[in-house]
């Protein structure tokens, strides 16, 4: 039962001045937090990636993130998968590189099954493989009985996608995000090709409460330059363990694939990830690049639950650098949640799903989710 084949490709190594300068850290529409660039999902040889662990989390500081994990595949028996000698390696290294309130450092692991799917999980004191939790309820079990965190990983890639996203009450609030950025890929209609609907759809229809994350996914040894690849902006009060999983578990982050973003949002203001009444609903949205794409035309388009995709019943034209305000009617009847996608209507997507759908675009971000009370 091994993990996926190791990623080969490799990018242009770049230097922090090189790389867009990026938004300021403070948003314009809420207050008592700080935006953090964090990118959660990283290989090493200690696993099917090709860098030495001992320079990853020094790489990803000095690429300008913030908040960066190793999270190497646990198999069966340790077959290109961590060993327990490994996981307090890393875990060692993690504690050497945490510098807590300017950069935090942690040691994840990805659960890694060839037909069920791979999960990412942080901040526990140990890990589980396929022997010990071989199914996706005993991962669950596990799970929530560890205290830590776990999101669903580059969703719909392996055949039986988490048992088609069976929903499992008590892991719902511990499964905390859903990859719809790993690597330079949009999962929004990951399989839509292949017949299958719509993995960010079947997720939140089944009934889980997941925010949205974007990840690099990094095989090689240039974690945390390349451009173009996944990463997550997280709000937090400081930048320390406690509180980035305080923030994971809030749901208060964002996915994009674009280094230097800003986006924050508000529905009735209420922040993503938080509940808020059905009806006319009010959204604010903070989304900044910096000068580099100050005015650039991008929309905002509403998702909501449909069969096999999201329906989509707004469009909101707006432009990079300024505060978006618009209404949209959300009716708890047509299902109890909402995520808003930004996109570059000059490119197409990659993975495109039914024909004339708006997100037929280019993904620069998605919010996470707001679910709907009556």
């Amino acid at each position: 039962m091994l993990a996926a084949a190791p990623g080969t490709a490799r990018a242009r190594r770049t230097t922090t001045a090189d790389a867009a300068t990026g938004a300021a850290r403070a948003s314009r529409i809420t207050q008592g937090t700080t935006l953090v660039h964090a990118d959660l999902h990283n290989h090493t040889l200690l696993s099917d990636g090709d860098g030495d662990p001992a320079l990853a989390f020094a790489s990803m500081r000095s690429a300008g993130l913030d908040v960066a994990a190793i999270t190497d595949h646990t198999t069966l028996f340790a077959i290109e998968g961590l060993s327990s000698r490994e996981w307090d390696r890393v875990g060692a290294l993690a504690d050497a590189a945490d510098d807590p309130g300017n950069y935090t450092a942690i040691r994840g692991f990805e659960w890694s099954h060839p037909l069920l799917g791979h999960v990412n999980v942080w901040f526990t004191p140990g890990f589980t493989d396929l022997g010990g939790s071989s199914s996706m309820s005993r991962l669950y079990s596990w799970i929530t009985g560890s205290g830590g965190i776990a999101g669903f990983n580059h969703p719909g890639r392996e055949l039986v996608r988490f048992e088609d996203f069976r929903f499992n009450a008590a892991a719902r609030d511990p499964m905390v995000g859903m990859e719809i950025f790993n690597r330079g890929d949009d999962y929004l209609f990951d399989g839509w090709s292949n017949g299958q609907s719509s993995p960010l759809n079947r997720c939140l229809n089944a009934g889980w409460r997941t925010g949205l994350t974007g990840v690099s996914d990094e095989h090689g040894t240039d974690w945390g330059f390349p451009e173009g690849k996944g990463r997550t902006g997280v709000w937090v009060t400081e930048n320390t363990r406690g509180q980035v999983q305080a923030a994971m578990r809030s749901r208060c982050f964002f996915a994009t694939r674009v280094s230097g973003l800003r986006l924050d949002a508000t529905a009735n203001g209420v922040r993503m990830g938080g509940t808020t009444v059905g009806g006319d609903v009010r959204f604010r949205v903070d989304l900044d690049r910096g000068p580099e794409w100050l005015n650039k035309p991008l929309k905002i388009q509403v998702l909501r639950p449909g069969s096999n995709a999201p329906t989509v019943p707004l469009v909101v034209d707006t432009l990079a650098g300024q505060v978006a305000e618009f209404t949209v009617p959300l009716s708890l009847d047509d299902g109890p949640w909402v995520v808003l996608r930004i996109s570059d209507p000059t490119q197409a997507n990659a993975s495109p799903g039914p024909a004339g759908h708006p997100c037929n675009d280019w993904g620069v971000a998605y919010t996470s989710p707001w679910w709907l009370t009556a």
